[in-house]
């Protein structure tokens, strides 16, 4: 079965909002069994406008990844992460 996958591209404004976010993005993806395999800010950008905090949240599968972003606890933290900068968000289907 493929794995889930949570691609966030996030342009912090409010340094103190994200450092927040994190903390509470971080037990609900451990809660619903993801793995972040990137978060970093710093990245080889070659194309494109994108700017900012590249994320990727990997998760057994679609369904996870979905009740994940669905859930209260990262309801709650989307909303402090609304107010640290704008986000491109997307959840995808890995290839098996």
């Amino acid at each position: 079965m493929p794995k889930g996958y949570v691609v966030a591209h996030i342009r912090i404004e409010d340094e103190g909002a994200y450092e927040e976010f994190k903390k509470m993005a971080g037990p609900a993806i451990t809660q619903h069994g993801g793995r972040v395999l990137v978060r970093n800010g710093d990245g080889d950008h070659r194309e494109g406008s994108l700017r900012g905090t590249v994320v990727v949240v990997e998760f057994d599968d679609l369904a996870a990844a979905r009740r994940f972003y669905e859930s209260e606890a990262y309801t709650a933290a989307r909303q402090v992460r609304e107010r640290a900068g704008e986000t491109d968000l997307v959840i995808v289907e890995g290839v098996d």
